[in-house]
């Protein structure tokens, strides 16, 4: 009866951490913030950067507003939402300045436009003001790790195709003649239409594969 439980009480906060993964990958499946997905995917480092500010704004902003929910009136929310993002988004680019210079100049505006990033609102307003702490953070590092590991997978591809390189790094041989679309802006749009399609054919085969 214990074992059963447990199993009750885990499920809950998995499925909060889970959930931005796959289910509603921010990438593959809102479709949101993509500005900054297409921009900055150029290299494999930068889409990192990028991502791991991306989750620790989600996981602060989601915490510090489920804390303050009942202090927060609901006509003055989305004012206060932008205060406490904006807060942690400059928190991130004054860090990434002072320790991470060249990826702070690598990624340029699109850090201080972490404020105005869908994902970050929307997780805001849809569960961080109607939830606990612990369940808001949990969403966050969901939501930030669906959002890493999409703009990383993206920003691979592109590198090692248009660049020959992964995390800057030689991946190919002498002979290898790297597609320079690949990290011009049209690149970005073929791969993540590629992968979207990709995840979307798989998704429809597994349906068909349970119904079976």
């Amino acid at each position: 009866m214990k074992k059963g439980e447990e199993k009750v009480n885990l499920q809950g906060p998995w499925k909060d951490f889970s959930r931005g993964i796959i289910r509603e990958n921010p990438i593959f499946r809102l479709m949101i913030g993509l500005c900054p997905t297409l921009a900055v995917s150029a290299s494999a480092l930068d889409a990192l950067g990028m991502g791991l500010a991306t989750t620790f704004v989600l996981m602060g902003s989601n915490f510090c507003i489920s804390l303050f929910r009942r202090q927060i009136p609901s006509e003055l929310r989305i004012p206060m939402f932008i205060i406490i993002i904006s807060t942690f988004v400059t928190i991130t680019d004054y860090i990434m300045a002072a320790y991470f210079l060249t990826l702070h100049r690598s990624l340029g505006v699109y850090v201080p436009l972490i404020v105005v990033n869908c994902i970050i609102l929307g997780r805001a307003e849809a569960l961080a003001y109607h939830r606990a702490p612990f369940s808001a953070v949990l969403d966050g590092l969901g939501m930030g790790a669906g959002f890493m590991a999409g703009i990383v997978l993206l920003g691979s591809i592109r590198e090692i195709l248009g660049n020959g390189s992964l995390f800057r790094l030689p991946v190919t041989g002498d002979h290898f003649q790297p597609m320079i679309l690949m990290i011009l802006p049209p690149g970005a749009f073929l791969v993540i239409g590629f992968l979207i399609a990709g995840l979307n054919a798989l998704t429809r085969k597994g349906k068909k594969g349970g119904e079976g």
